[in-house]
């Protein structure tokens, strides 16, 4: 007689379950927000296209680059 091979979903769970306690805090925990003050600013056009390329490329938002290219010069500058 043909003996079929036993096969099984890779998605079922293999064994005894058990059940696992939330150890993820709240999502208000998971961010943490910076001291941030928004402005309005007007900036060269050829400027702001840099930073959106570049950000395109990272896979950055270009907000979050020119927010750190201000921070290193203030951090540099603030040693003086």
């Amino acid at each position: 007689m043909y003996m079929r091979k036993k096969t099984y979903d890779e998605n079922m769970p293999i064994g005894r379950l058990t059940r696992v306690p939330n150890f993820l805090p709240p999502p208000e925990e998971l961010v943490f927000p910076d001291d941030i003050v928004k402005v309005t600013i007007n900036l060269h056009k050829s400027d702001v296209d840099f930073f959106k390329k570049q950000a395109g490329a990272l896979r950055v938002k270009y907000q979050q680059m020119l927010r750190a290219v201000i921070r290193e010069y203030v951090l540099i500058h603030s040693k003086k």
